[in-house]
C-alpha cells in the first residue's frame, strides 16, 4: 500500500509540475487575453489546468458556446476573436521561423481572409516577396517631404513623447518622399509613413530580371501584418526596402507598427506574418485592424 502511495505521490508531483509549467507558458504568451478573464477563470475552475487547456484548443468555440447558459459570456466573446485567431494559426506555423511552404501560405492566407473579411494572399498578380513569415526589426521614421524633421513630424506632443526617440532615417525611403511638400501632404501620405514596413524587395523572385516592374508593384502595396502570438494585426504599406540579409531580420516596421504589434528589436525579436491585401479600389484603411 505504501508503494502505491509513493507512486501516486510521484505522479501527483509530476502533474503539478506540468500544470505549473503550462500555466506559466500560457500566461506568458497569452496573458493579454487571460488577464481580463482572471476572475471568471478563478470562479469556473480556480485557474486550473483544465480550463487553461480548454481555452487553448482551436475547437474550443463549440465547447465554450455551451457556457453561454452558465453566464460565461466574456470567455465566449474573447475566444471568438483574437484568441481563436491565435489558436487557429498556431498549428499552421512551423516550429522555427523559416520560409512557409506554398501549402502553408495558402492555408494561412485563407484563414486570415476569413478572420479579417479581406482578400489576403501571399502571391498577388503573380508576384510575391521572398517570404511571408519572418523576424521583424525596428525602423526609424521616414522623411515625408523635403525638410521634414523629427520636430515637425508629430502633431501632438504625446506622439512626440511616445515615438520621437526612434529618430529619423538619414535618407528617403526606397520610393522617395511621400509628399512633394508639407502643404501638399495628405492624410493618406501621413498614414503611409506612419504605418509602413520595409521588406526585402531585392530578394523577391524575378527582381534581377524585372526590377522596374516589381519596383512599381511593391510601391505602397498594402499588406496585412499579424503577430500570431498575441493576435495584434495592422494594415500597412510597403514604404521602404530592407533590411540587409546579414542582420538576421526579414522585414522592418515603423515605430508605430512595432509598438502596436508589441514587437521589440534585438535579441528579443519575434516573428510576424505579412501577406498582401488585394484591394484594387483602395477601400481598406491603414492602421490597426480587429478580427471581424
Amino acid at each position: 500500500m505504501a508503494k502505491n502511495t509513493d507512486v501516486f505521490g510521484s505522479l501527483h508531483k509530476k502533474w503539478n509540475s506540468y500544470e505549473k509549467d503550462l500555466h506559466n507558458k500560457l500566461w506568458s504568451k497569452h496573458g493579454f487575453i487571460l488577464s481580463p478573464l482572471q476572475n471568471t477563470l478563478r470562479h469556473v475552475a480556480g485557474g486550473s489546468l483544465a480550463i487553461l487547456l480548454l481555452i487553448s484548443q482551436p475547437t474550443v468555440s463549440s465547447i465554450v458556446a455551451q457556457g453561454l447558459q452558465s453566464g460565461i459570456v466574456p470567455v465566449v466573446e474573447i475566444v471568438h476573436t483574437k484568441f481563436q485567431l491565435i489558436t487557429s494559426l498556431s498549428p499552421m506555423l512551423p516550429n522555427d521561423v523559416i520560409e512557409l511552404t506554398p501549402e502553408q501560405e495558402t492555408q494561412i492566407g485563407t484563414t486570415l481572409s476569413e478572420y479579417f473579411n479581406l482578400s489576403v494572399k501571399a502571391v498577388l498578380d503573380g508576384k510575391r516577396l521572398n517570404r511571408s513569415y519572418g523576424y521583424i526589426g525596428a525602423e526609424q521614421h521616414l522623411m515625408r517631404f523635403v525638410g521634414d524633421t523629427i520636430n515637425s513630424h508629430f502633431v501632438k506632443e504625446s506622439e512626440m513623447n511616445e515615438y520621437g526617440a526612434s529618430g529619423m532615417a538619414p535618407g528617403r525611403g526606397a520610393w522617395g518622399y511621400f509628399a512633394s511638400s508639407f502643404e501638399q501632404m495628405s492624410q493618406r501620405d501621413v498614414d503611409r509613413e506612419k504605418y509602413y514596413i520595409a521588406v526585402q524587395t531585392f530578394l523577391s523572385p524575378g527582381w534581377n530580371e524585372n526590377a522596374n516592374d516589381l519596383y512599381a508593384f511593391f510601391k505602397y502595396r498594402k499588406m496585412l501584418i499579424v503577430n500570431a502570438e498575441n493576435g495584434r494585426s495592422m494594415v500597412v504599406v510597403i514604404g521602404d526596402a530592407g533590411p540587409a540579409q546579414w542582420t538576421g531580420k526579414h522585414l522592418g516596421g515603423s515605430p508605430e507598427v512595432m509598438r502596436y504589434l508589441e514587437r521589440v528589436d534585438g535579441s528579443a525579436k519575434g516573428p510576424v506574418l505579412y501577406f498582401f491585401i488585394d484591394d484594387p479600389e483602395d477601400k481598406v484603411p491603414l492602421g490597426p485592424i480587429e478580427v471581424q
